[in-house]
């Protein structure tokens, strides 16, 4: 290939100074991308084993990084992400089984085989169990209607409603606004007071057995 250096400008003008200077960052920039801290190093072992020794100022000015080539912003893209599901604990489930048994005796009357037994001396022990299931759950919950409306009255949910306070059932078509009578209230717990659980202490068991001595 051959060069006409007689094509070449006689004047260096502001305009080539700007594209020489420009020519020069984009060298400086694809060098530093490509190489970066390495060249670096070999430089300076080059000139230190030319001159023997190296001066500061020259190792701090070869060791600086060139400044990196500005990275290009992608738009931020929303994805769903799979609903990530928890472990539940036993413990705090076990704890109340325990405190139903204790106030109702629940663990027993469900274990029992009722059909030897009246619907009058069912209702008798049920009457029991309801009694103790009460307290117990007065005792160490508050509990709320998720809907203050009367039941059976005609409510219209918006849209957006939280779906894990109100389940829809029946002809469901369409989207929100949806317009239904309450069936039920719902229930919800706004506030939880259990017995704290000492080391050691196995939830597993719900009611220890009674020895009579």
């Amino acid at each position: 290939m051959n060069f006409n250096l007689t094509a070449a400008p006689t004047t260096f003008d502001i305009l080539h100074l700007g594209l020489a200077i420009l020519a020069v960052l984009f060298f400086v920039l694809f060098l530093n991308q490509k190489l970066g801290e390495k060249l670096g190093e070999n430089r300076v072992e080059q000139r230190s084993s030319g001159n023997g020794m190296t001066d500061k100022n020259t190792l701090s000015a070869v060791s600086t990084p060139a400044p990196e080539a500005p990275e290009l912003v992608q738009p931020a893209v929303e994805t769903l992400k799979p609903a990530q599901l928890k472990e539940a604990t036993p413990d705090a489930a076990l704890q109340l089984l325990t405190l139903l048994q204790q106030e109702a005796r629940f663990i027993d009357f469900t274990q029992e085989d009722l059909a030897a037994y009246s619907d009058a001396d069912i209702g008798a022990a049920a009457r029991v169990v309801h009694e103790g299931s009460k307290k117990a759950l007065a005792t160490y919950f508050t509990l709320a209607a998720v809907r203050n409306e009367a039941e059976e009255s005609r409510i219209t949910l918006p849209t957006g409603f939280n779906a894990s306070e109100v389940r829809l059932t029946g002809n469901v078509v369409g989207e929100a606004p949806f317009t239904g009578s309450l069936i039920h209230k719902g229930w919800k717990v706004t506030d939880i007071r259990l017995p704290k659980l000492a080391e050691g202490h196995d939830t597993s068991i719900l009611a220890p057995a009674e020895v009579e001595l």
